[in-house]
């Protein structure tokens, strides 16, 4: 039962936003009381915390898959954005900056994970780009991974990037090409642009 609390209730936060979303709204949508909540979870913050911790991990789980599955670092790239914009359906609810707003702790914590998680896997992604000779072979891996996580939790930043001007589709593609370009040596580029082409990206 608590695997399946978890499961509701990340799909209502995400969906609704985890300000919005009641103890009652995820009893309802399981046809459960919301007694059976509480005997797995002593609060809401405790249930919010478990059920982040959770996405995080089905996250990490695919990010692996599609790292071992990868034909090259600029594909990969675009393919772990893809795969964790639509398993957060395109944050259309903000739900990180509804997390850091009503569970400032949660937040810390879950930006900590991603950071180590991130920082390790795109360290890798783009050593692998300098040794098959699409990035230049100069440039900083460990400085450069930790500018990417910093840019990628910027633009997640409403007072910076309002809602009202740009989508999160559009702030993640842009920058993630931002982020390749300069990285990029003359093959990389030529991949980046003929990838882009066919999928449409430009």
């Amino acid at each position: 039962m608590r695997e399946k609390i978890i499961h509701k209730s990340a799909e209502l936060f995400l969906t609704l936003g985890f300000k919005s979303v009641t103890m009652d709204d995820i009893a309802n949508g399981l046809g459960i009381s919301k007694k059976t909540i509480y005997q797995h979870f002593d609060n809401k913050t405790k249930l919010v915390e478990a059920t982040t911790l959770n996405m995080f991990n089905n996250i990490c789980d695919g990010i692996d898959c599609i790292c071992n599955a990868s034909h090259n670092p600029i594909e990969e790239l675009y393919d772990i954005k893809m795969f964790v914009m639509k398993y957060l359906k395109d944050e259309k609810t903000s739900p990180q900056f509804q997390l850091k707003k009503y569970y400032p702790q949660i937040h810390q914590q879950l930006q900590f994970k991603q950071f180590e998680k991130m920082h390790v896997s795109v360290k890798n992604s783009m050593q692998k780009g300098v040794d098959t000779g699409l990035f230049r072979k100069n440039i900083d891996v460990d400085f450069i991974s930790r500018m990417y996580f910093n840019g990628m939790s910027g633009i997640k930043d409403k007072n910076i990037f309002p809602s009202k001007l740009f989508t999160m589709e559009y702030l993640t593609e842009s920058y993630l090409e931002y982020h390749l370009r300069a990285i990029c040596n003359e093959k990389g580029l030529q991949t980046l642009d003929k990838f882009t082409n066919k999928h449409n990206l430009n």
